[in-house]
């Protein structure tokens, strides 16, 4: 692993933070035929489904999608920017937009535009949902032609991580640049509420009941202001729970309390990902720079354990070479809660530590690991190796390296999700 990775930053960077985001816009309304097919395709599609994973390729614009067990092979490839001429035509026409777009490009980006943060599909599998940071937007694609169904345009200049409700009928988006999240009808691209948040809104979760929704708000990650005496400059970082029904607020929990007393004041309080308990009586999460992750208790309102994970000698502990301030990001959970699967982005592996006695299992070697999920059988954590352009399989009862299959370049969020049983990719791709 490389020594340090330097962070791009450019001099439009001094621009953005002096700009004011955008008020919200409302959805590219969906026309009367699309509408028509979604209903159609719901009854289609129903009776033979066939669970996959949806594979964000961010750098290049697609999502791969493969078997969701077993080998894990690929299935098809979607293209998730099917209206860039479009898009590029508005950006290069709007001076304030062009800023941002190369801003993403050059910060958060790494070099690279962003068009392929988070993904869900329909209920039915006819479609697909993908938030797209680059076009500042939210787009639902026809599974079968690859065409745009609607378009939402987030407020402010970015779109980031999503959530799906429990009964797959809404969608949250993060919009980064504006402090908000915005909820959509999954179907039909409308929006049905939305709400404020810290700075710089990332992870969204459901409750498995679907009565509420945590968001994470990570500040500004894109800085070089790192070291622990400037986190101050880092922005409003807690997580807003609204009731997902009303959208109103009913809870802050801020971090930056629950560290202070337990003695980790030097600790940021920007909550990266995060997983529930089965019970949800447990929130385990990731923080910006610290290899590990953290027990909270809701009941009791405390953190209750800290599991710190070992460095990679080969890397820096120089902060401003962590991309986006995540030393450590992806953490999914097995089903039965017995075993936390942990992405140590910066450090290059992945481990499976036990939820009981927090005893991690032996490390697996991964290029810049970003994200991780579980298999749809619940046997197998699975990482995107953004370093390497691949996803790689980790068995949760041995810890160890079951396989790795290429997918596009610089893979991020893996998704659980369905497409129709005999389902190869979109026409004439």
């Amino acid at each position: 692993m490389p020594a340090s990775r330097p962070r791009h930053l450019c001099s439009v960077a001094a621009a953005v933070a002096l700009t004011v985001a955008a008020p919200a816009t409302a959805a590219t309304a969906a026309t009367a035929s699309t509408a028509t097919g979604a209903t159609t395709g719901a009854a289609s599609h129903a009776a033979a489904l066939r669970e996959v994973l949806f594979v964000g390729n961010n750098w290049d614009g697609t999502a791969d999608v493969i078997r969701s067990t077993g080998d894990f092979a690929k299935i098809g490839r979607i293209d998730v920017i099917p209206d860039k001429a479009a898009r590029m035509a508005e950006i290069n026409a709007d001076p304030i937009k062009w800023v941002y777009f190369q801003a993403i490009r050059n910060g958060v980006g790494e070099g690279h535009d962003q068009f392929a943060d988070d993904m869900y599909s329909t209920p039915d599998g006819s479609s697909v949902v993908v938030s797209r940071p680059s076009f500042a937007d939210v787009v639902s694609l026809d599974l079968a032609t690859g065409a745009v169904n609607w378009r939402f345009p987030v407020s402010g200049y970015r779109a980031d991580h999503m959530a799906v409700s429990p009964d797959g009928k809404r969608v949250a988006v993060s919009a980064s640049t504006s402090n908000t999240v915005h909820v959509l009808d999954i179907v039909t691209g409308k929006q049905v509420g939305s709400f404020a948040t810290g700075d710089k809104p990332h992870e969204n979760i459901f409750t498995k009941d679907g009565k509420y929704l945590y968001t994470m708000a990570i500040g500004d990650v894109n800085t070089s202001l790192d070291a622990p005496w400037l986190d101050w400059t880092k922005g409003d970082r807690h997580i807003t729970v609204v009731d997902a029904t009303t959208f109103q607020q009913v809870r802050t929990i801020d971090m930056r309390q629950r560290l202070d007393a337990i003695g980790l004041g030097d600790y940021s309080d920007a909550v990266r990902p995060a997983v529930f308990s089965p019970d949800e009586s447990k929130l385990y999460f990731q923080l910006s720079f610290f290899n590990g992750f953290f027990e909270y208790d809701l009941a009791t309102d405390r953190i209750t354990r800290t599991k710190t994970l070992p460095k990679n000698p080969a890397t820096s502990d120089d902060r401003t070479t962590f991309v986006n301030d995540s030393r450590h990001h992806g953490l999914s959970m097995k089903p039965d809660g017995s075993k936390l699967c942990v992405a140590g982005t910066m450090d290059d592996y992945a481990v499976v530590v036990d939820r009981a006695t927090f005893q991690q299992g032996p490390l697996v070697s991964a290029s810049k690991p970003y994200w991780a999920t579980v298999s749809g059988d619940g046997r197998d954590c699975v990482i995107s190796e953004s370093g390497a352009d691949q996803v790689t399989a980790i068995d949760f009862a041995t810890g160890q390296k079951v396989l790795s299959v290429p997918v596009g370049d610089h893979p991020q969020r893996v998704r659980l999700g369905h497409v129709a049983a005999d389902w190869t990719g979109p026409a004439g791709s």
